[in-house]
């Protein structure tokens, strides 16, 4: 495949792409297509390549239906979606500069060196006190983490709109029930992590309206 048939794929992925509000209950997407969706999620940009997130498969029904019975937004979709993502954010303990999890993030993942490190962290100390004023309470560094789970979560939609898979994204919550739920689950690890975002996947049940948009003209500003 050349560039210009690459785009085109791209192109076509992205006027295939809908919120898909009715989901196929017959039809599971191969867990090897999921995995595909998954790992572009994770190989996905971070500020400072932090990764501050994680993505949560939920496919046991019995949360599926807790779930849908907490956040309105997702009523519709479960259980008929084949998967079911909630994408968490880490939230003060873990993204202030100083915080055990970025020592960990940079010196056992990026393998940086002990000076090279010391350095990195004194820029994001001058980043979140001052450029971004992040360290007043602890919800600006949720919110900004919570910003980077938004990048992993279009490129997954992106990933699976290539692979003809649907999805949709659901932000149709109260973050504060959902996430007292996910905390009576185990999943927030003793206030490590709040949620997001929410996504379902799997196969639309029907046609999807045509897409519509503002012109390119309207979106787009050139400044040369």
């Amino acid at each position: 495949m050349d560039k210009h048939e690459k785009k085109q794929a791209i192109l076509e992925a992205a006027e295939f792409r809908h919120a898909t509000k009715q989901f196929d209950p017959e039809k599971t997407i191969p867990e090897e297509d999921f995995r595909f969706i998954l790992e572009v999620g994770r190989l996905s940009p971070s500020s400072f390549g932090f990764e501050p997130w994680r993505f949560v498969v939920v496919q046991n029904e019995k949360l599926r239906e807790k779930i849908r019975n907490t956040a309105w937004g997702a009523y519709g979709k479960l259980p008929d979606a084949s998967h079911f993502v909630i994408f968490l954010a880490r939230t003060r303990q873990d993204t202030q500069y100083d915080s055990e999890y970025l020592q960990d993030q940079f010196t056992k993942v990026k393998q940086m060196p002990k000076e090279q490190i010391e350095k990195f962290i004194g820029r994001i100390k001058e980043f979140q006190e001052t450029d971004f004023e992040l360290l007043e309470g602890d919800r600006p560094l949720y919110d900004w983490a919570s910003k980077q789970t938004y990048i992993a979560l279009a490129n997954m939609m992106t990933a699976a709109a290539e692979i003809e898979i649907d999805s949709c994204p659901i932000e149709g919550f109260n973050r504060k029930e959902m996430n007292q739920l996910l905390d009576e689950e185990g999943l927030l690890e003793n206030g490590r992590f709040s949620i997001s975002v929410m996504a379902a996947f799997g196969y639309r049940n029907g046609e999807q309206p045509p897409k519509s948009r503002r012109d390119y003209e309207e979106v787009v500003k050139w400044i040369n």
